[in-house]
């Protein structure tokens, strides 16, 4: 991942690599300006040579792939790969339990507000607060990449499961769902309508090879719409060939081993209509317009592409699955990117605190005092702190964010684990708290084939 560079006057400047970085700052030309993503100043040059760099955007229910590409002489580059996790969960739990508290207190024999149903409405385009918190998330890196590298475009893949794009505006009728795209954006979909999981044996073949499949075979007249297809595993579907599901189901079913117990069992539930949770695909979905207009309301040069499109320049690369790659290959620009960043730099979304100023009882009231100082010897929950501690029981090194404690004794919460009772003498601020949690360890990667494979910082 290269190092962001910035001028005297705060201009964006080409990133440059570490080494560089540390020789500038070795020679006193540069200085440190921001921690995460890490970024430099430079003290006395203004402006500099520039290249147009693409912001590249793959948006998830989860986790958000940010990839940042230069159009090098030797071709479209990645620089800098970023994971964006979001917390639309926890926003969404902590939304329950504040509205079980407000119902429980409505429930007893006291003074109580009334409730409210019909005095509110929602405006035009309202999406949840675990939805909106994914839009905001973006929003927020964008208008900061924006203003640490000089970005001139952007490319978001938002489409993720059209059957088909208009590459040509006069096309129309068979011609317009027979496209190119036509078989990666369906095995696209299945993949992920089925998480990358055989539908038949639910993984237990481990076979990891996945393929298109035909519930009713298309030699005994099957059809190719989406309720006859799922995703099964190269055993599974060697194993049902063209056989009726019905009948491969019950020849499964005398076998009495758990492989075979499990497709028989999975076979009655597809055919009785049971088709997984599209949730996730329905979060996606439902911010990606919100996605597009905040990120083309700070970069005008925006386009939009489908999570076909991207899969394709993936595999035709052969890249392994991770979110930051399928960034890198979203658009036409995405079909001949080169990686040069090796490892993306985890952002996750942790918030600005809570505004519940006391713990309740079980009956909705107040149990403890009110919230204490946020700020304790100059440190604030949600900073990023590095403690080298001497002596005693918790001597060594620890970094991670700090939860403030009034007596002056912090918890430190690192890779390894939470560090209690680190007294603020020992700690120094590495970073501010901004909302977001920052790490170099990388996750557990999928291959082509949706399996995984461990990576090594």
């Amino acid at each position: 991942m290269r190092v962001f560079v910035l001028s005297h006057n705060n201009q964006p400047l080409m990133p440059c690599r570490p080494a560089r970085a540390r020789k500038l700052l070795c020679a006193g030309k540069a200085a440190v300006f921001r921690q995460y993503p890490f970024t430099i100043i430079l003290k006395e040059r203004i402006q500099g040579d520039t290249q147009p760099l693409s912001l590249n955007i793959d948006p998830g229910s989860k986790t958000t792939g940010i990839a940042l590409v230069a159009p090098f002489k030797s071709g479209p580059t990645c620089i800098t790969g970023i994971h964006l996790d979001h917390r639309g969960q926890r926003i969404k739990e902590s939304l329950d339990s504040r509205r079980a508290i407000r119902r429980s207190r409505r429930a007893s024999k006291t003074r109580y507000r009334a409730p409210r149903f019909l005095n509110r409405t929602r405006p035009q385009g309202w999406l949840p607060p675990s939805l909106m918190s994914r839009v905001h998330n973006v929003e927020t890196w964008a208008r900061r990449l924006f203003n640490l590298v000089p970005i001139a475009s952007a490319q978001l893949e938002t489409v993720r499961f059209d059957m088909q794009i208009m590459e040509n505006p006069a096309i129309a009728g068979a011609e317009y769902q027979q496209g190119t795209l036509l078989g990666w954006e369906i095995r696209e979909y299945l993949l992920y309508r089925h998480n990358h999981t055989c539908a038949y044996c639910g993984g237990l073949s481990g076979d990891p090879i996945l393929e298109k499949e035909h519930i009713h075979p298309r030699c005994l007249h099957g059809t190719n719409r989406l309720g006859n297809l799922v995703i099964a595993c190269q055993t599974c579907n060697a194993d049902k060939s063209a056989l009726l599901p019905k009948l491969w189901a019950e020849q499964c079913r005398r076998r009495k081993n758990k492989l075979d117990q499990a497709r028989a069992k999975n076979m009655d539930r597809i055919l009785a209509g049971y088709r997984p949770t599209l949730k996730e695909a329905a979060a996606v979905n439902a911010t990606h317009y919100a996605v597009g207009r905040v990120v083309k309301n700070r970069i005008p040069d925006t386009t939009f592409w489908s999570g076909g499109r991207t899969k394709k320049n993936r595999s035709d690369q052969g890249y392994l699955k991770d979110h930051w790659t399928d960034a890198a290959c979203v658009g036409e620009v995405g079909a001949s990117v080169r990686l040069e960043a090796k490892l993306p730099l985890i952002i996750a979304a942790k918030g600005h605190g809570s505004r519940q100023m006391c713990r309740m009882d079980r009956f909705g009231f107040p149990r403890t005092t009110a919230k204490a100082l946020r700020s304790v010897q100059g440190f604030k929950t949600g900073d990023i702190v590095t403690a080298q501690v001497s002596t005693g029981k918790k001597a060594g090194h620890h970094a991670g964010r700090v939860a403030v404690r009034a007596n002056g004794y912090f918890n430190i919460t690192t890779l390894d684990g939470v560090v209690q009772g680190i007294s603020y003498r020992y700690c120094r601020i590495q970073h501010r708290n901004d909302g977001y949690g920052y790490s170099q360890q990388p996750k557990i990667a999928r291959n082509q084939n949706g399996g995984c494979e461990n990576r090594v910082a």
